[in-house]
């Protein structure tokens, strides 16, 4: 009864997570979505909570208070601004949670096999299913606990790795060491003779040194990979977590974890593939830590990027029909966009036509810049994505850029040696007249210089973004 109880539990949970990983899909849905999801781990935790081999009760109930204070705590804390690197911080924890579980895993597993099978028949839980395993069952245990740790190390220090990137405390550029890809191979290699000596022997020191193997593994890759395409890695790690969840739940026997981290990792793994896509950048490159990018020396930047004042851009605005508004990562730094909404709305009120565009990896995560457009009550229909709308900036008046760089750069057409060559950009500088907001003179998160900046028809509207949305609202009629 209580095992057809958690079966029944776990088929529900299940069914809620896909119903939200598709309610997320659409903004109008997605709050609904995110309920589905809330209540499918509600009903999943009390379901194990209650399950065959439950106990420890008042351990589990601490933990469980511990971490809902936590979550609680920080979810308070971080900015929207913050959002990926918080989401990067969580796949660190999936990957150690992997990495822990299956290590516990193998100690249970050498218990039980050191028992007398009168003994076994006792056993409860976890314990007990490793009882009724035969040898060949056993065999393939000892694989699955093996690839659970493995992709769970991996995630773990890529995790950390992109972290520390996407809050700015490690450099965003691609840094190998000496050797580059040939450290990845060897560890790899590694890793491979670790496995074959596990599956002969079951001893702990070969899953240890794969396990060491692995998280440099993670941390050379990930450090490999440049800024420009972090987006893509903290949905490959996104990936890599759902995998590693799915292969320490083949381990444990549980049909749920292994439904749940299929989800996650075949949905990130298909978002890498369509961001790659959309960037023009081959998805084995990237994962790979880079490999076969561009190599040769950049393109020199001729010119001088001109200044304007609010009341330019203001007196632009006004005598404009057609208006398209980029926004990026400085946007949300400034937390403009509710700025940006209501001017927005005043030059709807006149008769304006006003979109925008966004990229597919503008700010630091898909989909960043659509959630706080819409958090500023933004109409969804004047939200355009870049293929429906990148046509259209030869017809307009003005192109108001918002903390926007890379995704507005048109060195990824015009120069092949760049870091971003060939990634599909947002073709601003077509307009007639580009303005861009930013703080200052510096480069974007790729840290490369932008051409944008030095056309003839760009003015740089410097200051911080909110404040100099406010000054416009203020001049616009």
């Amino acid at each position: 009864m209580e095992f057809g109880f958690t079966t029944a539990a776990y088929v529900v949970a299940a069914v809620l997570f896909i119903l939200s990983l598709g309610g997320l899909s659409n903004q109008e849905s997605a709050k609904r979505a995110v309920w589905y999801g809330i209540v499918g781990m509600g009903l999943a935790v009390f379901a194990t909570l209650v399950g065959p081999g439950a106990g420890l009760w008042l351990l589990s109930l601490i933990l469980i208070a511990a971490g809902g204070v936590i979550g609680v705590y920080v979810a308070k804390r971080v900015q929207m601004t913050e959002m990926p690197q918080l989401v990067a911080a969580m796949h660190s924890l999936v990957g150690l949670a992997a990495v822990f579980v299956g290590f516990n895993a193998h100690f249970e597993m050498g218990r039980v096999l050191a028992m007398e099978p009168e003994a076994r028949k006792a056993l409860e839980g976890f314990a007990a299913v490793l009882a009724k395993k035969n040898g060949a069952e056993l065999a393939i245990l000892k694989v699955e606990l093996f690839l659970g740790i493995f992709i769970g190390a991996i995630t773990f220090t890529g995790s950390v790795v992109a972290f520390g990137k996407l809050a700015g405390k490690v450099t965003s550029a691609a840094t190998k060491l000496p050797g580059g890809h040939m450290l990845n191979l060897a560890a790899a290699i590694v890793s491979l003779l670790c496995l074959v000596w596990y599956f002969n022997t079951g001893g702990f020191l070969p899953l240890f040194l794969m396990t060491l193997a692995a998280l440099f593994i993670g941390y050379h890759l990930i450090m490999g990979i440049g800024g420009a395409d972090m987006p893509v890695v903290v949905s490959m790690l996104n990936s890599y977590s759902g995998w590693a969840a799915a292969a320490i739940g083949f381990s444990l026997g549980n049909d749920l974890l292994i439904v749940v981290g299929a989800l996650v990792g075949s949905s990130g793994a298909i978002l890498s593939y369509i961001m790659c896509k959309a960037m023009n950048r081959h998805f084995v490159s990237v994962i790979l830590g880079g490999f076969g990018g561009p190599a040769g020396e950049q393109m020199a930047v001729e010119g001088e990027q001109i200044a304007i004042d609010a009341e330019g851009v203001a007196q632009a605005l006004n005598e404009a029909d057609s208006v398209i508004l980029i926004p990026g990562y400085g946007m949300a730094v400034a937390q403009a966009q509710n700025a940006v909404s209501d001017l927005v709305r005043k030059l709807r009120g006149q008769g304006k036509n006003v979109r925008f565009a966004i990229h597919p990896v503008a700010g630091r995560l898909p989909g960043h810049m659509n959630v706080l457009l819409a958090e500023a009550k933004v109409p969804y229909d004047i939200v355009m994505e870049m293929d429906e709308i990148n046509e259209d900036f030869p017809e307009t008046d003005v192109a108001i850029v918002i903390g926007s760089n890379d995704i507005v750069n048109p060195a990824a057409q015009d120069d092949p040696n760049s870091p971003i060559a060939g990634m599909p950009v947002l073709e601003c500088w077509k307009a007639k007249q580009v303005f861009v907001c930013k703080r200052g003179q510096g480069t974007g998160y790729s840290g490369i210089e932008n051409p944008l900046f030095f056309k003839d028809n760009t003015r740089m509207f410097y200051g911080d973004a909110r404040e100099s949305l406010d000054k416009l609202l203020g001049l616009v009629d």
